[in-house]
């Protein structure tokens, strides 16, 4: 019967099709995760939580550079927490995102627009701190290069 064959090449091509989300999904499982954090907030409590949020994805990506990448852009109110030397300065704080930051994986970047705004120099932040021009053209940046936001 002719039509036996058809049935049973189109039941294949059927099954390969349900079969491709399943693959597509475990190829997205392992692909590098790029996650860039917007931190403004003036509250160390949740610079705290931030920072345990990062270590924890961090420890999931096994510490491995090339299965993730963490940005962490600080722009705002969050300055003066990370500026040295000032009354807001969060030692404690400052001391483990440099720690976290001694990996590979994660970076911290701060806006020098906002800073010179608050009054702050680049001598004003720990050397683990990178200054970009402006956060908000940073996030869009890393969002075209397929940063997942997070805030």
């Amino acid at each position: 019967m002719p039509a036996r064959p058809m049935i049973m090449a189109l039941l294949l091509s059927l099954l390969s099709l349900l079969a491709m989300p399943v693959l597509a999904a475990e190829q997205r499982a392992m692909a590098p995760a790029r996650v860039v954090y917007d931190v403004s907030s003036s509250d160390p409590r949740q610079l705290k939580n931030i920072l345990d949020r990062v270590s924890l994805l961090q420890d999931l990506y096994g510490h491995d550079p090339f299965a993730g990448s963490i940005v962490i852009v600080l722009h705002e109110g969050v300055i003066p927490l990370y500026a040295k030397d000032r009354p807001r300065y969060q030692k404690e704080l400052v001391r483990r995102a440099q720690d976290l930051a001694m990996g590979e994986i994660i970076q911290f970047r701060l806006c020098q627009a906002s800073a010179r705004m608050q009054g702050f120099e680049r001598k004003d932040f720990e050397p683990f701190i990178q200054l970009i021009p402006m956060a908000d053209a940073e996030i869009v940046k890393l969002q075209h290069q397929g940063y997942a936001y997070l805030h």
